[in-house]
């Protein structure tokens, strides 16, 4: 019975929501190869003429805080760039976390997207209203680290002294030491699960 009703559902998506939308795009691309005067001619790749695109897309608005490096705008993830906060269930992860709530409260937050990460997220530099580097106030405050790999050292000169102690399985992370990170979740698990 459920084979039916999945078998109906992708039939009806495909009578309906795929062939209109195919139709339509059909229709807007014979109309403009129409237009000028043929169908459009492709240009093959050349390596000694191409360029690094420099369209970087722009992200604008509140953000809705998910850990100390990572936020919500525009129902886009964000990643800060070039830092690296503790998770939420680490120690100062909490903290962390609340600092960049109270950062960009009331604030209208502007990423300038670079990548994507491993997980999907946007990295992007964020800034405040009034320009302020959001990666760089974490660092200042001694609840993120930069990540060298990543910023290219932009923001180590900004770290705390003792930072890196405090900040352990961060930096356990970044040095590739995750044997330190599975023996603390280990050790730290909820009883109840």
């Amino acid at each position: 019975m459920e084979v039916l009703i999945i078998f109906a559902f992708v039939v009806l998506w495909w009578a309906f929501g795929s062939k209109g939308r195919i139709r339509k795009r059909v229709r807007q691309l014979n109309t403009w190869t129409k237009r000028k005067g043929g169908g459009a001619k492709r240009r093959s790749f050349d390596s000694k003429t191409a360029r690094l695109s420099t369209n970087k897309t722009i992200l604008k608005g509140r953000a809705y805080i998910v850990d100390g490096d990572t936020l919500v705008i525009q129902k886009t993830q964000v990643r800060l760039f070039g830092v690296d906060a503790p998770e939420l269930s680490h120690p100062y992860g909490q903290q962390a976390k609340w600092a960049l709530v109270s950062l960009c409260r009331q604030q209208i937050v502007v990423a300038e997207t670079l990548e994507y990460d491993d997980y999907g997220r946007t990295v992007a530099r964020c800034y405040l209203q009034d320009g302020r580097d959001i990666s760089a106030e974490m660092v200042k405050i001694g609840l993120a680290i930069d990540w060298p790999k990543f910023s290219g050292g932009a923001y180590r000169d900004l770290e705390l002294a003792g930072v890196r102690k405090r900040l352990w399985l961060a930096d356990a992370r970044q040095k590739g030491r995750l044997h330190v990170w599975e023996t603390f979740n280990a050790n730290h698990q909820d009883p109840t699960s």
